[in-house]
């Protein structure tokens, strides 16, 4: 079932809540620029394994409201803090990918965890997405500058452009077009802004607040996060599992779809 939560005034998110009588809560936070349909293929699988399945489209996506502020990681971990008390939310497993792993980290930091049992990582982008002059690892800025720049002057050629990178096995023309249309459905303007916290912001202190089991899952051939991410968060986060997919590049969640499903049982337990 798919409902609203209030975040702040006037702003709503939306949650699509499946399998409600679950045992256990996996709490689903989408990578840019997406929606919690990003998951689709995590959502056939895992109501029927008992788990309560719970996606949330982050402000500014899908079929969140579109304020034309709060893209910072205070304030996306804020909205996320704001969903998990007006559910009443405990001992849930935090799942995440790419910039929703950034959020994820951040909440983790900021609300010390609230709720989070366990921690599940796809390709998250920390502790930094971009080059520092102390982090010679991510993005240089220079190339997140240039994408929001192609955001601003043509989105949807960004987007059409965007599934080659995004995904390192073929995908197929209709599989192609889903992906496309996920992006159109977030606001111009918030599909920029969250470029700009991933460029700007970093993670470190909060990664080192985090004292629950962690799951990292990194595709080699991922060329958005890059893999070496995925080992400096494992370096970061004590006693973290790192899972390489060999075969995955940034769309791991479907790309390997079943080791996926059934680390992510196994690692819950």
């Amino acid at each position: 079932m798919g409902y609203y939560v209030e975040v702040e005034e006037g702003v709503k998110l939306f949650v699509e809540d499946v399998n409600p009588e679950g045992a256990t809560t996996l709490l689903f936070v989408h990578g840019w620029p997406a929606t919690h349909r990003l998951f689709e293929y995590q959502f056939n699988v895992l109501p029927g394994m008992g788990y309560r399945c719970i996606g949330i489209d982050l402000r500014g996506y899908g079929h969140s409201d579109k304020p034309w502020t709060g893209y910072s990681y205070d304030r996306l971990s804020d909205d996320l803090r704001a969903v998990v008390e007006a559910l009443k939310l405990k001992r849930f497993v935090l799942i995440a990918h790419s910039v929703g792993g950034a959020i994820s980290l951040r909440y983790m930091g900021r609300h010390d965890g609230y709720g989070v049992q366990k921690l599940i990582l796809l390709a998250a982008a920390g502790p930094s997405f971009t080059q520092r002059p102390d982090f010679p690892y991510g993005l240089p800025k220079e190339e997140v500058t240039k994408l929001i720049q192609d955001t601003e002057d043509n989105r949807p050629q960004m987007l059409n452009q965007l599934n080659n990178l995004f995904f390192f096995q073929n995908t197929t023309p209709p599989f192609a077009d889903w992906f496309f249309q996920l992006g159109l459905l977030a606001a111009g303007y918030s599909t920029v802004a969250v470029l700009q916290s991933l460029r700007d912001e970093t993670l470190f202190a909060d990664v080192k607040k985090i004292t629950v089991p962690t799951l990292l899952f990194q595709g080699v051939h991922d060329r958005i996060v890059l893999p070496q991410l995925g080992e400096q968060l494992h370096r970061l986060i004590d006693g973290s599992e790192l899972v390489k997919l060999e075969d995955s590049g940034h769309g791991l969640f479907w790309e390997q779809k079943d080791e996926v499903n059934e680390k992510i049982s196994s690692f819950i337990g």
